[in-house]
């Protein structure tokens, strides 16, 4: 797949030499032409978007998420089965389906792993495809220091799209255009959904609990939808890591009660015998719960007042990968590479958007048999 040019650029590793990878002796073979070029302001100054990638007229964009691959360094080594898996996994995925973007929903590897970080990295060079990433719970518990670190040596690489954002919303709030003769046909919003966060219950007590969009970045995320409005963007995207507090509600309405969630297989994941009226189009599973803020930050709202964006990604909640769509959004719960920290093999392999000329086409989960990759 020849896919088109995208707008980026980065210095090598001073170890590297340009177009040569970490992960692989062999120099990278390009599937882009590289051009440089500064944000785009619309008309009232603004940044609409921090990249631009252009989707060839004619032909379907395809991203492709991976979420919570988290190998520690020591799984890294030469050898290890969880390495080889999702080595595996990845290099199955992108032979596949050819993407033009790969990002990661989050827990990329342990806080204090460089090894494991980097070698991630590596790994997704060594494929010759624009890259993203966002930060996830365990990313964020090393701190602001520790994900900064990991950012600079991430911006070192050149196929590598990233950006800190305002320094008032974390670290990784930004945007990526999918531009067709000129015109965004798709805006991915990238967002950090951070580590933990107080609460406060009904009864007055205090509790530390996963933790949600701040007031401050749903203020940016409606300065990026009009800004991509003005712009003639008529779809949206937008991924993070911890789901926020309306995944909760898409899956109140849609679960038929009454059904054994954590019994149910991926076969089994669709049609009205799991799915209330109105909601038949969903699938996947829920084998655990659901792991967000524990009351509205108010995400929800923005996005139904913006109007653009009809898909959300949120990674975080490993053998979750059901896709709901709820009031005109698609709530997808992003398949989880890998063995790392926990999984179930059943569950194994990446989440594809098909970008037309008219936004997402379609959302699919891409399963991969993690058996053939095993070393014993």
């Amino acid at each position: 797949m020849c896919f088109s040019s995208f707008i980026i650029a980065r210095a090598p590793l001073p170890c590297q030499a340009p177009g040569e990878s970490a992960f692989s002796s062999a120099p990278l073979t390009f599937r882009a032409e590289f051009a440089i070029i500064e944000p785009i302001p619309n008309q009232n100054g603004r940044h609409p978007a921090m990249f631009a990638l252009k989707k060839t007229p004619g032909k379907d964009f395809i991203l492709l998420n991976l979420s919570d691959p988290q190998l520690g360094d020591g799984e890294w080594a030469e050898g290890h089965p969880n390495r080889a898996i999702l080595e595996g996994t990845v290099t199955e995925l992108c032979r596949r389906v050819k993407p033009d973007l790969i990002t990661v929903s989050g827990d990329l590897a342990w806080a204090g792993d460089d090894l494991a970080y980097d070698a991630l990295a590596d790994l997704l060079d060594s494929f010759g495809i624009p890259w993203t990433v966002m930060w996830g719970n365990h990313d964020n518990q090393g701190g602001a220091d520790y994900i900064e670190s990991v950012v600079k040596r991430y911006l070192t690489r050149p196929l590598c799209l990233y950006e800190r954002g305002p320094a008032n919303l974390g670290n990784g709030n930004f945007v990526i255009r999918i531009e067709e003769n000129g015109r965004p046909v798709e805006g991915i919003i990238v967002m950090d959904s951070h580590d933990r966060a107080p609460y406060v219950n009904e009864k007055g007590e205090e509790s530390m609990e996963w933790a949600k969009l701040w007031p401050e970045q749903i203020a940016w995320y409606r300065e990026q939808i009009a800004a991509l409005k003005e712009d003639g963007c008529r779809d949206a995207a937008l991924l993070m890591h911890i789901p926020i507090y309306a995944y909760r509600e898409a899956h109140a309405a849609a679960e038929k009660p009454g059904i054994d969630r954590k019994a149910i297989t991926p076969a089994q994941a669709d049609g009205d015998e799991v799915w209330n009226p109105g909601y038949e189009s969903s699938f996947g599973v829920r084998h655990e719960g659901i792991c967000s803020y524990p009351a509205d930050e108010g995400m929800f709202g923005a996005i139904l007042e913006g109007g653009l964006t009809k898909t959300l990604i949120a990674g975080h909640d490993h053998v979750n990968n059901t896709v709901i769509r709820h009031r005109g959004v698609a709530f997808v719960y992003s398949l989880k590479a890998g063995a790392g920290c926990y999984w179930e093999p059943s569950l194994n392999g990446g989440t594809v958007l098909r970008i037309t000329e008219n936004g997402v086409g379609e959302i699919r989960h891409e399963y991969v048999d993690p058996e053939a990759f095993r070393k014993g």
